[in-house]
């Protein structure tokens, strides 16, 4: 417990940009060490885990920031004394990379569990046979809307869409409700979204035409390429760029605008169509790969991942991640999953559609 405590206390006390996410780390994972008699045991990271060993170790992919990451592996580490050896996506393949990786590796695999950050890439793993069913103890209490029925995955600690706007520039009252306002003409050369191929925005776009329908999803994005929309590399890119003044608003995530508060910048966010198609909602998602070098070692970290203990941390870090088991204390800044509507989606719909999506906005968006 004071192990425990500790570690969310120091997940609590990230105050820094993302550029400083690595100092932050390194005092995070000290800490955790100076809060616990056991054996330091260390995370082996990089771009090919050794899995090689006895069941007294588990690899793991991860595209979830590694800042958030690292220090809950850390922490069942040094709970448990076995070995994590987790494998981290880049911030240029953000999603994406580790999925490829898994696909690549289906008939020899190297990793035990998958731990990503967004629905879509984990759907498309298990409509290619990589993943295996496993219905952990702890999935009781989450939605059975972040369920797969057929065990595949779980979802956990999910982050939302959001309109992103400039407080010096746009009045609360005057903040757009809906990301269909993003195409008003008032807003002409004043918004910005990351690339749709890549990351949640992949997500948020192929859930949309799932949601909406082809026709009309086609329209919103004529439009908002009419609108001279900004596309850039990131979500952070997005928030920064808002944060400065260059664009009055953006499409993001719950977590990068949180980093600008911090900060104290001159930000707000929006949960869009609360009244409407309803608020994008990304939980992480959590699964066990087929033919896994150590399947046991990882149902058992699994269960970890999918514990209250984890969302708390998660709630309380910097990643201000929104707890899916009733009765966990959400994240400042953040509204509780109740108090809106979350977008209805089929993820495995979605997932269908991601291709097709990103073929058919690359002539609509110039991409």
């Amino acid at each position: 417990m004071i192990q425990q405590q500790c570690l969310i206390q120091r997940l609590s006390d990230f105050k820094h940009h993302r550029r400083l996410a690595a100092l932050a780390l390194v005092l995070s994972l000290a800490l955790v060490a100076a809060c616990t008699d056991e054996r330091q045991t260390g995370i082996t990271t990089g771009n090919n885990a050794n899995t090689s060993g006895a069941a007294n170790e588990v690899t793991i992919y991860v595209s979830t920031d590694r800042v958030f990451s690292e220090p809950i592996l850390r922490a069942y580490e040094q709970k448990t004394g076995v070995r994590v050896n987790a494998v981290y996506d880049t911030e240029e393949t953000k999603s994406t990379g580790l999925a490829n990786k898994l696909l690549a590796e289906k008939n020899r695999p190297q990793a035990d569990v998958f731990w990503s950050n967004e629905p879509i890439r984990t759907l498309v793993l298990k409509k290619n046979v990589v993943l295996t069913p496993y219905d952990s103890p702890n999935a009781e209490g989450i939605p059975a809307t972040f369920q797969d029925p057929e065990n595949y995955w779980t979802g956990f600690s999910a982050r939302s869409r959001v309109i992103v706007y400039n407080t010096n520039l746009v009045k609360p009252e005057d903040a757009p409700k809906s990301i269909f306002d993003l195409t008003d003409p008032k807003l002409k050369g004043q918004v910005a979204i990351a690339d749709p191929r890549f990351g949640s925005s992949s997500f948020h776009v192929a859930a949309l035409y799932a949601a909406i329908g082809d026709e009309r999803a086609d329209e919103f994005f004529r439009k908002l390429k009419a609108n001279d929309v900004k596309i850039v590399p990131g979500n952070s890119v997005v928030r920064d760029m808002v944060a400065r003044g260059e664009v009055k608003v953006g499409l993001t995530d719950t977590d990068d605008v949180n980093v600008a508060l911090e900060d104290s910048q001159p930000v707000a966010m929006v949960f869009p169509d609360r009244e409407g198609i309803g608020v994008p909602v990304m939980p992480n998602m959590v699964s066990l790969i087929a033919n896994a070098p150590h399947p046991e070692a990882g149902k058992r970290l699994i269960d970890y991942l999918l514990s209250p203990e984890v969302e708390r941390m998660l709630a309380q870090s910097e990643a201000v991640q929104i707890p899916l088991h009733a009765g966990v204390e959400g994240p400042k800044n953040i509204p509780p999953l109740a108090s809106f509507k979350p977008m209805t989606l089929d993820y495995g719909k979605a997932a269908d559609r991601l291709e097709d999506v990103s073929r058919r906005l690359q002539p609509i968006l110039g991409l």
